[in-house]
This record gives C-alpha cells, sequence and structure tokens, in this order.
C-alpha cells in the first residue's frame, strides 16, 4: 500500500507577516494517509522556538497555542529528530508528501539548512496542493484551504491554524488532485 505525508506548520508571526527567514515552526502537524485521504496515522507536537521564544499577541490568537504550549516544547532539533523516527517506520511505503501551498516546504528546508538538520523527506518528492487544486479545478488563482473545501462540497473540521488541523483538512483535498498513476 502507498501513502502520502501531509504537513502542516505553525510559525512565530506578526500581524502582517515576517519573511521566511525570520519565522520559526511552533507546532509540526503530520498525517498519513491513503490515496483516498483516509488518515492510517499522525504525528504532532509542539517546538520551542529560540530566536524570539515569547510569542507574539497576534501569533497566539492566530493559532490558538499558548505560551505555555511552546515554552514547555523541545527545540525544533529535537522534535525533528522525533518525527524522523516517527517517519521512519513508513519510509518504505511512502509515495511522496504533500502541503497546502508551498510555504511548509520552503520552511522546513530554511530550518533543515540554519540548523544542519538531516530529512528523509528532502529525497521524496513534494506536491504542493494548493496550486494542484487550482489548476485541476481549473481556477483563475490559487484559494485558502477552508475556500478550496468548500469548492469541494465539503467543510473544514476542527480549529484553523492548528498544524495536525490544518494537515488532516489539507488531506480530504488529496484524492481530488492527484493523477490516477500517482495512486
Amino acid at each position: 500500500m502507498k501513502y502520502w505525508l501531509v504537513i502542516d506548520l505553525e510559525a512565530t508571526t506578526e500581524e502582517g507577516g515576517w519573511p521566511l527567514q525570520e519565522m520559526e515552526i511552533i507546532e509540526i502537524g503530520a498525517s498519513l494517509v491513503n490515496v483516498a485521504g483516509h488518515e492510517v496515522e499522525h504525528f504532532q507536537r509542539f517546538v520551542r522556538p529560540l530566536r524570539r521564544p515569547q510569542l507574539t499577541h497576534f501569533c497566539r490568537e492566530l493559532t490558538q497555542i499558548s505560551q505555555a504550549d511552546v515554552d514547555a516544547a523541545a527545540p525544533m532539533a529535537s522534535v525533528w529528530a522525533q518525527f524522523e523516527h516517527w517517519l521512519h517506520s513508513h519510509r518504505a511505503h511512502l509515495s511522496a508528501w504533500a502541503s497546502w501551498g508551498d510555504y511548509d516546504r520552503r520552511q522546513l528546508e530554511h530550518e533543515w539548512r540554519s540548523q544542519q538538520l538531516l530529512s528523509q523527506l528532502s529525497r521524496l518528492p513534494h506536491l504542493n496542493l494548493k496550486q494542484s487544486f487550482a489548476e485541476a479545478r481549473q481556477l483563475p488563482r490559487q484559494v485558502g484551504l477552508k475556500a478550496a473545501l468548500q469548492l469541494a462540497g465539503l467543510s473544514f473540521t476542527g480549529q484553523q491554524h492548528r498544524a495536525l488541523t490544518d494537515a488532516r483538512n489539507t488531506a480530504r483535498l488529496l484524492p481530488l488532485v492527484l493523477p490516477v498513476q500517482s495512486r
């Protein structure tokens, strides 16, 4: 059986946003799904930011992640080691990984470089589901996750801007954009 890994990240930010290089991951959510988009297993961890350890009011309000959540979390290097250990048992059956948009891939690649972390994901294809959904639906422009779910006749389930919830909702759109040969 082939699986896909759908990843979503939450990161430090301020209203108006920060450049990617200034953001730090504060939550990792990953949903391992079959080609029908049904979850087989999941991974979720908070991450303690090091450069800007205090979350902004905007970030706390947007994500509903508390300062206590990140204060009690391990730093990225430790959390990433846990993720890689979890992923290792599924690696043989993994076709690729996906995210809603390109931000998550770019943020992970930045973290891998800046913290000198190794990742099994770097050797796997990445699918930008936001772009693929827009192309599959012949939309004039890419849309947000909630709008894409509505266009597909689905409702967003759970709290928006939480990594695992967003990953799970993204995974529901995977079967609508995968070419038949990728399944």
